[in-house]
């Protein structure tokens, strides 16, 4: 016997309706949630789409290109008191869904609406996740394919095991992980982690710390707010930091050079080697010790925080950016 508010698509007949070319299967469901809630969905397939476009309640719109989609899965709606949870699991073994082919060839798509003030927890092992427009927080995991995230309020915590990750304008801390590809941001108003083994690295103003590494590219930031720690085995590394951004950090690449471009009014204390090419500096350095063209070890204005540079795979440069980006 389910519990009071749980309902499972498959006897639900009245839900389920065919439409023609667009899609073999299509569900509709509106939920109870008000704003300030929180939006939960697990899914063993399909991509998923979820925006902040909801005055009242939550919509969830299921589509597919298979017509057997309601036997192949159980599809479950929960309401609770400030919360919606969906729920979709394939019958039978992970066997079943590969040769039946579910994975590849569904079509299975989720279009949901909630409040704009509501938190969302997606877990999909089925496709992309887009996610926008929330005033809470954004907590997503996908093994099935690429994630992107704007104009997001809270904090973002996205890691997939197979795509790309892109974010816009986000209010809250940023964590970004992926193993299958690239990762692009602008504007972060937290603090930003993002690790990948299978792309470039591209980020464009963070107000907060920077964590960011990858083996599967270069690194390039623009507009760092704060400390900045960049590492890339598989490329070059570029740092633009923030006007009056004198937070230091650690800068390395064995797979190209490195490039610190900061504001040239800032007190930092430099400590930079190189193994794969020579140092060079634009900026007024008081060097301590001795200068070689391998090592560098010397303040800006007197010193301050320590900026780490380091490359086994070019040389390092250090420029006054010519124009320099501030955080909002």
């Amino acid at each position: 016997m389910f519990r009071p508010g749980t309902m499972v698509v498959a006897v639900a007949g009245t839900l389920v309706s065919a439409v023609p070319a667009a899609a073999d299967f299509k569900l509709e469901r509106q939920l109870s949630l008000v704003p300030g809630g929180r939006f939960i969905l697990t899914t063993d397939v399909g991509e998923v789409s979820i925006a902040g476009d909801s005055s009242q309640g939550a919509s969830v719109v299921v589509t597919s290109r298979r017509d057997d989609l309601e036997q192949r899965y159980d599809v479950r709606f929960e309401e609770r008191a400030g919360m919606v949870e969906v729920t979709v699991k394939r019958r039978g073994t992970w066997l079943s869904g590969l040769f039946g082919g579910d994975w590849f060839n569904s079509g299975t798509r989720f279009e949901i609406r909630v409040p704009r003030a509501t938190s969302v927890n997606v877990h999909a092992s089925g496709g992309s996740v887009h996610v926008a427009r929330l005033l809470g927080e954004a907590r997503i995991h996908s093994s099935g394919g690429g994630l992107r995230f704007e104009e997001i309020e809270g904090r973002v915590d996205g890691p997939t095991s197979r795509g790309s990750i892109q974010v816009r304008t986000v209010g809250g801390d940023v964590r970004a992980n992926t193993s299958g590809g690239g990762i692009d941001v602008a504007d972060v108003r937290g603090s930003l982690r993002a690790e990948t083994s299978g792309g470039g690295i591209q980020i464009d103003i963070v107000s907060g710390e920077v964590y960011a590494e990858t083996s599967g590219g270069g690194v390039r930031i623009q507009g760092a707010g704060g400390r900045v720690d960049a590492h890339s085995s598989g490329g070059a590394v570029t740092v633009a930091f923030a006007g009056g951004n004198g937070s230091g950090g650690t800068l390395s690449s064995s797979g190209g050079g490195v490039r610190a471009e900061l504001d040239p009014t800032v007190a930092l204390s430099i400590d930079a080697s190189s193994s794969g090419g020579p140092i060079s500096s634009d900026l007024s350095i008081t060097v301590r010790g001795t200068f070689s063209s391998g090592s560098l070890h010397g303040d800006l204005n007197g010193g301050g925080q320590t900026l780490r540079l380091r490359s086994s795979g070019g040389g390092v440069r250090i420029s006054g950016a010519a124009s320099v980006a501030t955080t909002r």
